[in-house]
């Protein structure tokens, strides 16, 4: 198989079902941003500090998630003979609301907001957070233009709060402090 296939040179690719769109079309946009998403956990998944390499096993199961996210974004609209990978009976979601739960019993209570960073881990994951918030937004784009699948968007949703209850938890696991915003009132009751 040829990496190369040339239909780029003309800004153009082609999505699951053939159909054919220029690399700035929105779904393009979208799933490209689940691509660096994915990209930048497996730098999180080779900077981990050792206390943190509990981390490990859950973040390279994110990455196969944000694969199959990626993979049902890049299904267009129109094709009918491509199924989604997720679906209501996939679990995934849930998953992650189990491990921000957990995660948030182990963290201290806050109050105010906290400013993204504390350790090395906790910073990178803070940062996964964040290009999971873009990529969200770029799906809700998306999906004002054309159909997508809704489970995708609701996963990416959780996940980002996946990514604030894992840099909180990791700051603990590396004994360092979150660092408060000095001008928040108290948000969180």
């Amino acid at each position: 198989m040829k990496i190369y296939t040339r239909t780029g040179d003309k800004g153009k690719t082609r999505i699951i079902g053939n159909d054919v769109l220029y690399k700035s079309a929105q779904r393009i946009e979208s799933y490209g941003t689940i691509d660096e998403l994915n990209s930048l956990v497996g730098v999180v998944i080779a900077n981990l500090s050792e206390k943190n390499l509990v981390l490990k096993d859950e973040l390279q199961e994110i990455q196969q998630l944000l694969f199959d996210c990626g993979t049902d974004l890049a299904i267009s609209a129109s094709d009918k003979k491509h199924e989604f990978i997720f679906t209501e009976d996939n679990k995934a979601v849930d998953w992650l609301e189990k491990k921000i739960d957990d995660y948030s019993a182990k963290v201290p209570a806050i109050q105010k907001f906290i400013l993204p960073g504390g350790s090395k881990t906790a910073s990178n994951l803070h940062l996964a957070r964040t290009v999971t918030r873009r990529a969200e937004r770029e799906i809700v784009a998306l999906m004002q233009e054309e159909p997508i699948n809704d489970y995708v968007l609701k996963f990416i949703n959780r996940l980002s709060d996946y990514f604030f209850a894992a840099a909180r938890y990791s700051n603990v696991l590396d004994g360092v402090d979150d660092i408060q915003y000095r001008n928040s009132k108290p948000v969180f009751r």
